[in-house]
């Protein structure tokens, strides 16, 4: 539902409707909801409602016309530009958040629950509290809620997260010095793959190709892609070519210099050819 408003009623009638996108929680998903005439610029706080309930959300980009493929009657409006009363509800509402963390994890301790609490999301009016926790296995926590809820007061939901998104709101350093992706600028995850370390070249060692989450690293997907191409044009491993500098049995590819190591026939030993130095290509 959009609150009953004709997405097409902004200013007239025939303007074609304008959306907004936000993201609820910082490096979160972006989700596109109706700007109506509200003048917003990136990094603009906004009030909406959200399938969790009322939200302060950040603008990630500035309202522009809607597709004409996009179903426009699906998206909520947003109900205004935040203001300094609602700040004063999110500083509460984090100070809220504060104590419930403390207060689950002695409980947790207290109840020998096997189970790890990541972070607690109050809703905008402070009657949910939304708890994400990792596990091993599935488990039984409705002890733990009685207490919390009892103790706080608000409906209580308990929420099981992968490593992935655990890591995403931790945060930490990577291998490489800086930030995680996860937790500065990458939204969403997408599946990585060993097929993507092994076309790239890189030794299959977990423990070099393993991110701060222990699931594959997210950057093995950047240059993938690139890899790929550049190596169609290469003859595979174990084909036999004839090159400039002698025939044989290609050995190893080097992708990024676009070069092969060629065993040889006989004796020949092994040369390093470039792909303007091989003149035929035989089956093997």
């Amino acid at each position: 539902m959009n609150d009953g408003i004709d997405p097409f009623e902004f200013g007239g009638g025939s303007q074609t409707p304008r959306i907004v996108g936000l993201s609820m929680r910082q490096v979160g998903p972006i989700e596109n909801f109706l700007a109506g005439d509200h003048e917003l610029k990136r990094g603009d706080r906004v009030l909406v409602d959200s399938d969790a309930g009322l939200r302060l959300a950040t603008v990630e980009v500035e309202p522009q016309e809607a597709n004409p493929t996009l179903n426009v009657s699906t998206l909520k409006s947003i109900k205004r530009p935040a203001t300094e009363n609602d700040f004063r509800i999110e500083a509460d509402n984090l100070t809220r958040e504060t104590y419930a963390r403390r207060l689950t994890v002695e409980k947790i301790l207290e109840r020998d629950v096997p189970m790890k609490l990541v972070n607690v999301e109050y809703s905008f009016d402070a009657r949910k509290a939304t708890f994400y926790f990792t596990a091993e296995d599935r488990i039984d926590f409705r002890t733990l809620v009685r207490d919390l809820a009892n103790i706080l007061n608000v409906r209580i939901e308990m929420k099981q997260i992968r490593a992935r998104d655990e890591t995403k709101v931790t945060g930490a350093l990577g291998p490489c010095g800086r930030e995680l992706c996860c937790s500065s600028w990458l939204r969403d995850f997408e599946t990585v793959t060993v097929k993507m370390a092994r076309e790239q070249g890189l030794a299959l060692n977990p423990s070099r190709l393993a991110g701060m989450c222990g699931r594959l690293k997210c950057c093995l997907r950047y240059e993938y892609a690139t890899y790929v191409e550049l190596k169609r044009n290469l003859p595979a491993i174990g084909k036999l070519v004839q090159s400039v500098k002698g025939d044989g049995r290609v050995l190893r590819q080097n992708i990024l210099k676009q070069t092969v190591t060629i065993q040889l026939d006989g004796e020949g030993g092994q040369v390093d050819a470039a792909m303007e130095d091989l003149v035929d290509k035989r089956a093997q």
